[in-house]
């Protein structure tokens, strides 16, 4: 998770957080809840696609510094990297001045969880900078506050994820499977596809038994999770963004055992068993510069 810790006796040396991809293995929209937001069911996973927060101490004032090496990126208060210092800061009484770096690697608005799960990773460091000893629990309630993926990355690499997001169980899924993210290099707007979905879609369908079970099960097989893959916002984006179902298609006639959207776009996906595959699929969409593809193992918890 980190790989420094704080001095005693001193001051704490910088923290080292990474920050995983995310993708959805399974995701439902299921009924509107009264907040006006949706109700969700998702399996989700991490994968070696990774974002880094670098987080020093800057002696005695309170002031809060947001560097990225993405210029594109908003660094202000609306960041959530920042929102999620403030937030820590806020509850624990600690108001030490923040150096904060953040190396993007996890294309935005990519249905990766690249921005929630930056702001898990500056909850995870200052946890540890601060020595606040906080749970993964408290840590999540903290992280619900700010988005609703941010509670997932403190209960990785795998887990059910319901209600808004606050509802979070861990599951084993037993070994590793190699990943193939294709990025078309354009976002899709979360609002926009729910939405979509909402507009196209004749009724909300019920969580089926095949997903319901994954989370009751001590330990899933990929074949058993790759058989229940699915996600509702395929069919009014794929309609929106042909392109999207193009790439599904091509990464399973070139041997992905599952290919989907994750989140609600715009990165497809292709699960393989091993790289080499993976690497093959990957030259497919390498004469297309506007692509960003990744190869990447999914995380695991040893």
């Amino acid at each position: 998770m980190t790989n420094c810790s704080p001095a005693s006796n001193s001051t704490p040396v910088p923290i080292r957080v990474a920050a995983p991809a995310k993708i959805n293995l399974v995701l439902r929209i299921l009924d509107r809840r009264p907040d006006g937001y949706h109700n969700l069911w998702s399996l989700m996973q991490t994968v070696r696609v990774e974002d880094e927060i670098t987080i020093a101490l800057t002696g005695t004032d309170s002031v809060i510094t947001l560097r990225c090496d993405d210029v594109s990126l908003k660094t202000d208060r609306s960041n959530l990297v920042y929102r999620a210092a403030v937030a820590v800061r806020e509850l624990s009484g600690r108001m030490e001045g923040l150096d904060i770096a953040l190396t993007k690697r996890i294309p935005m608005g990519a249905g990766l969880g690249g921005g929630s799960s930056d702001a898990a990773a500056t909850i995870l460091g200052l946890n540890q900078l601060f020595n606040l000893g906080w749970s993964s629990d408290k840590m999540a309630e903290i992280g619900q506050t700010l988005g609703s993926d941010v509670s997932f990355f403190f209960f990785k690499p795998s887990a059910t994820v319901a209600g808004r997001g606050e509802h979070v169980a861990p599951v084993w899924i037993n070994g590793t499977r190699w990943v193939v993210l294709v990025n078309p290099g354009f976002p899709v707007e979360t609002k926009w596809a729910y939405q979509q979905l909402s507009a196209t879609r004749a009724g909300v369908v019920p969580l089926s038994h095949s997903h319901a079970r994954l989370e009751q099960g001590a330990e899933l097989a990929w074949e058993q999770v790759l058989e229940a893959a699915e996600n509702d916002f395929e069919v009014p984006v794929f309609k929106a963004y042909p392109l999207l179902d193009a790439i599904k298609r091509r990464l399973l006639a070139h041997g992905a055992d599952a290919a989907l959207l994750s989140g609600s776009g715009a990165t497809v996906f292709g699960i393989f068993r091993d790289e080499a595959q993976a690497r093959q699929a990957q030259a497919v969409f390498q004469n297309e510069p506007q692509f960003k593809v990744f190869v990447a193992e999914t995380s695991s918890s040893s």
